[in-house]
């Protein structure tokens, strides 16, 4: 199964009603065969812009994130159930990616340059290549510029 995040933002409540939208919610990733791997209350905040929807205007929300693994199958039809909630102000669905492994270099790169590998290789190909002479195909005897 495919890992999605959702990103919901809901209306403002008493937290016992809060308690139990995030549970309708969770539900329905359930019912449609996914699973929840992380739940993440980001607060409860001003919103950038005034947002209508279901016939009120709302200022602030309250923001949740959930990672669920689930079926792509199954991901239209909960986008339209969370539409039709009448207590989601605004709902997300993205395609989580995978995090690709990094090695950090800090170490390397706080060295001088001259110490730097990289750099080190490039005095190596430098000294490698060979510098262009000059050829004598003047066709004279001699260098007229007395070497």
């Amino acid at each position: 199964m495919i890992t999605y995040e959702l990103c919901l933002l809901y209306r403002i409540m008493p937290k016992a009603e809060l308690a139990s939208v995030v549970k309708r919610t969770a539900n329905a990733i359930f019912e449609k065969g996914g699973i929840i791997r992380k739940l993440e209350h980001l607060g409860t905040r001003d919103m950038p812009h005034k947002t209508s929807i279901h016939g009120l205007v709302h200022h602030k929300a309250s923001y949740f994130l959930i990672e669920f693994n689930a079926p792509p199958t199954c991901i239209d039809t909960l986008s339209d159930e969370y539409m039709r909630d009448v207590d989601i102000i605004r709902k997300r669905i993205y395609k989580k990616q995978e995090v690709k492994p990094f090695e950090c270099t800090l170490h390397e790169d706080m060295l001088p340059p001259p110490y730097r590998k990289s750099v080190q290789e490039l005095i190596a190909q430098a000294k490698k290549s060979e510098k262009p002479k000059f050829k004598y195909n003047t066709g004279l005897d001699y260098y007229p510029f007395q070497k």
